[in-house]
């Protein structure tokens, strides 16, 4: 049983590393379907009433807080990622797989947005809600937020480590 137990990190950090990597370049990606373009407009949508695509460079924070503030959030983005995937290595056998996985959107998203700071001077956000008014967002903002989202579900919900790691 021993042995199996210390294959339970690596794969978490496995899992942690791939849901991370794959989440940055689907952001990069989607983001990069825009590059060129000018801010503004609706470019597309609605769709089913739902969202529409208006590409903006956002230079602040969500909501526009801290705006023209690109470097400084890129800085602080990348700390906070830092602290967190340190934190998840140092704490792995502890972290059940949700964990991994929301902590890890989470680093994607600040990692994704982190690039185009530095990258671009801004942020490239597109994803514009239609039926409310809420900031436009991009791909790594849904990583931020789902990622967190997972982490206040398993607060509320106590999720087991596998069978194999009980037993121990």
């Amino acid at each position: 049983m021993a042995a199996q137990s210390i294959s339970y990190p690596k794969k978490k950090a496995g899992v942690f590393a791939a849901v991370a990597v794959v989440w940055v370049i689907l952001d990069q990606l989607t983001k990069s379907l825009f590059a060129g373009q000018q801010p503004g407009g609706i470019l597309f949508g609605p769709f089913a009433g739902l969202f529409d695509i208006r590409l903006v460079h956002n230079t602040g924070g969500a909501w526009g807080i801290f705006s023209d503030s690109t470097y400084g959030l890129g800085i602080f983005s990348l700390i906070v990622c830092l602290v967190i995937a340190i934190s998840f290595f140092v704490t792995i056998k502890q972290c059940n797989w949700m964990q991994t996985v929301s902590l890890a959107l989470i680093v994607a998203g600040g990692i994704g947005n982190a690039i185009d700071r530095f990258a671009q001077g801004f942020v490239t956000d597109f994803i514009e809600f239609s039926f409310i008014d809420f900031p436009v967002f991009n791909v790594a903002d849904i990583g931020v937020t789902c990622g967190f989202a997972l982490l206040l579900i398993g607060m509320f919900f106590s999720f087991k480590n596998d069978s194999e790691e009980e037993a121990e």
